[in-house]
């Protein structure tokens, strides 16, 4: 079975920058405690804080999606609802 790689890009609005930075902290530990969790690991934009990236891998997809549904993923969608400009997920197989 492919592990699956996921980029995971999220864009604070304006004046929200700190709270989504603290609510994406909060996901590590716990995510990388997950079944099937490779690695997980966050980055900042060095020119626009706004910008956060997440780079995933996963054992499976099935992996993956069962952490989606997760309590600590709702706790971080309901503690950022309106404080996120744009939240897109890339699902990446790696090729070489």
């Amino acid at each position: 079975m492919t592990t699956l790689t996921i980029v995971a890009n999220i864009k604070a609005k304006d004046g929200e920058v700190d709270r989504v930075k603290s609510e994406l902290l909060k996901l590590i530990d716990a995510t990388r405690a997950e079944e099937g969790c490779i690695n997980y690991d966050l980055h900042q934009d060095n020119e626009n804080p706004a910008h956060f990236l997440f780079f995933e891998n996963w054992v499976s997809r099935e992996l993956w999606q069962a952490h989606m549904g997760t309590p600590h993923i709702a706790d971080y969608l309901a503690a950022t609802e309106g404080a996120v400009e744009s939240f897109v997920v890339n699902e990446m197989t790696h090729i070489g």
